[in-house]
């Protein structure tokens, strides 16, 4: 049963979680603020149950649709596949999605109980986000390219910044930017090999809507207004000239950009540029901590 629910939690790609978290970590400290160790971990455990149950609650309705019956699954797209190999599990993972969704809820209140209501105001929504991003969302093109980024950048990487600083910086809403931009081109890329069975289900994100080679364009639209919010954010002084060695990335995005535009249209052949895209995804935030740390408190 163990494996089972770490199938359906989707557990290898919970690193992104951990993260965001400590990319606002970083930033609060680096903005002069003292981190609770305490505060932290709750945090951080709210964060995992949120991202599980987005994954969990994903499983059981693809599963319940169809959706994972039709899929060519690839290690970062298609779902994990557990549900159809362990249909008796579904039960499973619908309990685990909403458990862990009652301990976002509870977590949530309990730190605004002991802190600050303000974040409720980013917590509420982030729950409706949970909630609706299968059933709803993936049927309105922007907003399913979106989503993803929103839920990871304002509402997990600011939110977490909210709590543990007690305000919100200009530095924090950059970075936040950044996370958005990066994380929905994640989720962009990951759904061009699922696009024709997506189309079966309903489903109408962009590569089904524009295509997969105009898809690409938007995803190096927002990969490169990352780099330019990055940029900015140093020139103007709100991030310190060391987030700068986040630009490393760029040899990275070297090597994806070319490949995905080759094999935009081959989505088996597009295998190797999707984990690129999960290794930028965690390099460059890793980089910008990185640049935080090593600028010290304010």
């Amino acid at each position: 049963m163990l494996k089972q629910l770490f199938g359906v939690a989707r557990i290898n790609f919970l690193s992104l979680t951990l993260v965001c978290i400590a990319l606002a970590a970083g930033a609060s400290w680096q903005a002069g603020h003292p981190l609770s160790p305490g505060v932290l971990m709750l945090v951080t455990a709210i964060g995992l149950c949120a991202h599980i149950s987005v994954n969990a609650l994903n499983e059981y309705l693809d599963f319940k649709s169809g959706l994972d019956f039709l899929t060519n699954r690839t290690p970062f797209s298609g779902g994990s596949g557990t549900l159809v190999t362990h249909p008796g599990a579904a039960h499973l993972a619908l309990l685990l999605g909403i458990v862990s969704m009652l301990l976002v809820i509870g977590g949530g209140l309990y730190l605004s109980y002991q802190l600050n209501w303000q974040p409720l105001l980013i917590g509420i929504p982030g729950v409706l986000l949970i909630y609706g991003y299968t059933r709803h969302i993936n049927r309105w093109p922007l907003l399913c390219l979106l989503a993803p980024g929103i839920g990871f950048g304002i509402f997990m990487t600011l939110g977490s910044y909210w709590v543990l600083a007690g305000n919100i910086s200009a530095a924090a809403w950059l970075l936040a930017m950044i996370i958005t931009l990066l994380v929905s081109n994640l989720l962009l890329l990951n759904q061009f090999p699922d696009a024709e069975a997506d189309r079966q289900v309903g489903r109408r994100h962009l590569p089904i809507v524009i295509g997969r080679r105009h898809s690409a364009s938007v995803y190096t639209l927002l990969l490169l207004l990352s780099y330019l919010v990055l940029i900015l954010g140093v020139l103007s002084g709100i991030l310190p000239w060391q987030c700068l060695l986040a630009l490393l990335s760029l040899a990275l995005v070297a090597k994806l950009l070319p490949g995905l535009f080759r094999f935009a249209d081959k989505p088996q052949q597009l295998q190797p540029y999707l984990g690129m895209n999960v290794l930028l995804c965690h390099l460059y935030p890793l980089l910008l901590l990185t640049g935080l740390l090593w600028a010290g408190p304010v």
